[in-house]
């Protein structure tokens, strides 16, 4: 059925106004052409205050200029911009102020990658909201993988660049390959079987998900939401090189590190190889060093204890210790012998003090004494007779007790004392004494080189019996003797060999 077209009619007899021109053609536009839909670019975007929506949407060859009320603008699901590719539904008119050919858009609706960025926008707003992309989530890669589970199509460029870096940075690094799509619509499903599958084999401990670059709606596969859930719940850290530098998808943003291209990629999660060795060869070099120095410090101090040995042999240190014993032992005679003198002496003196007093003198006396006292008695009085007779008997008492018998007898007792005291002090101090020059054995006999004969060490001496502290004192065709602890080895010298050539030719 064909639409009926409005005729037009041109005035020549009066001359139009511009708003009256611009009306009619108006009118005549908008009833000749109805309700359109243009599929095209959006350029030149701006939103009023009003909310009123002002764009133009463009192709190669031209241009056609739009607006969008807002009561049309509010209802739509996308933020419109500049660059993005739409299907705008209205009719076509003139803004009669200015004369302007437009388009009045009824509808709005994203189209090709405008709608596609429109989807990834919401996409990554909803995952974002639920910490999908937070940095705490993220996993360290392991330092020194030991192998690796690809994610890619087996014929795609990316797996040749990661393997050629992997080659060339770490080549002890086991690849394990899971084949997946990376484009199309069975794309998502096969990536997300392949990422579960490597999770259920637990044979990697590092996952790369990976394609070459492409269009957006090349790399859509990597913006699916259920993908982007599977790497989420992966145990294994996944890193996402999708496409170039340039290309950002959802997979990337879950991921736990993201790499700008596949081969950057692989020079994130692999250690540099030659470095490694470098560094190993460095740090083998400072441990020989080490190792020289703390065994030139050893030997040092081998010497030392040798020459000390030799110049304090373990005869002379016992000879010493016995002297000094013997020293010992001598002085506390010595001191015993003083001190019973000196007692025996006081004794002496004590028995000649008493023998100069005469007992039988002392004890006519007394008796004299006691006479004169008896006669002093009878003439005391009768009243006082009791009280004399007691104090007499008292002083009778008291001459008894100082008579030369009991004083004598004290004294020999002191004497017996004295004598058991002095026995007990040189007993304790020879017990002392003994008990140091054992310890003093005990320590001589743990630092002789005899003792060490018992710990599988050996002693050499020249021929003229002389210990040897250095191999530098022999000569070709010397005679030594070597000294285990079950007997004794005689050699001849054939030549030196050098410690840090120990498998060398004989010098």
């Amino acid at each position: 059925m064909t639409e009926a077209r409005p005729q037009i009619t041109i005035a020549t007899a009066e001359p139009y106004s511009v708003s009256r021109l611009n009306r009619e053609a108006r009118l005549l536009i908008e009833r000749g052409l109805g309700s359109v839909a243009v599929e095209a670019e959006i350029s030149g975007f701006k939103r009023a205050a009003s909310g009123h929506l002002y764009f133009s949407l463009k192709d190669d060859l031209a241009q056609l200029r739009c607006a969008m009320f807002r009561m049309r603008s509010a209802s739509l699901a996308f933020e419109p911009r500049d660059g993005m590719q739409v299907l705008a539904r209205g009719r076509i008119s003139i803004y009669e102020a200015r004369g302007e050919y437009q388009l009045v858009v009824d509808s709005l609706e994203a189209g090709g990658e405008g709608l596609l960025r429109a989807r990834f926008d919401q996409l990554r707003a909803r995952l974002e909201a639920e910490g999908l992309f937070a940095q705490a989530r993220k996993r360290a890669l392991p330092e020194f993988p030991r192998q690796l589970g690809v994610i890619t199509s087996p014929a795609g460029a990316a797996l040749h660049d990661v393997l050629s870096v992997l080659r060339r940075r770490y080549p002890a690094l086991n690849v394990l390959v899971f084949p997946a799509a990376v484009q199309g619509d069975a794309a998502p499903r096969e990536l997300i079987d392949a990422l579960e599958l490597a999770n259920r084999r637990e044979e990697c401990d590092l996952l790369l998900l990976t394609r070459g670059g492409g269009s957006l709606e090349d790399l859509w596969a990597f913006n699916d939401e259920a993908l982007a859930r599977a790497i989420a719940a992966s145990r294994i850290p996944v890193v996402a090189a999708i496409g170039h530098e340039v290309d950002f998808t959802i997979a990337d943003l879950v991921a736990d590190v993201r790499g700008a291209t596949p081969s950057a990629a692989a020079e994130l999660l692999s250690p540099d190889g030659p470095a490694l060795i470098s560094r190993h060869r460095r740090d083998r070099a400072r441990l020989q060093r080490a190792l020289r120095q703390l065994t030139d410090g050893r030997r040092t101090t081998a010497d030392h204890l040798s020459r000390r040995l030799a110049n304090a042999g373990p005869r002379r240190t016992l000879q010493d210790g016995l002297q000094r014993t013997d020293d010992l032992e001598l002085r506390i005679r010595r001191a015993w012998i003083s001190e019973f003198t000196r007692r025996r002496q006081g004794l002496q003196g004590m028995t000649q003090r008493l023998a100069r007093v005469d007992p039988r003198r002392q004890q006519l006396r007394s008796r004299e004494r006691l006479h004169a006292l008896r006669r002093r008695l009878k003439a005391v009085a009768r009243g006082g007779l009791a009280s004399r007779q007691t104090a007499a008997v008292q002083l009778v008492d008291r001459l008894g007790r100082r008579s030369p018998g009991s004083r004598l007898e004290l004294a020999v007792r002191s004497v017996e004392q004295l004598h058991l005291r002095a026995r007990r002090v040189f007993d304790a101090v020879h017990a002392r004494r003994h008990e140091r020059l054992a310890a003093a054995a005990r320590a001589l006999h743990a630092a002789s080189p005899i003792a060490l004969l018992g710990r599988g060490y050996t002693l050499t001496f020249a021929a003229d019996g002389s210990a040897l502290a250095s191999s530098a004192t022999l000569a070709p065709g010397d005679r030594i003797t070597t000294r285990w602890t079950d007997g004794r080895v005689v050699s001849r010298v054939i030549g030196h060999l050098s410690d840090d050539h120990p498998d060398g030719d004989i010098k």
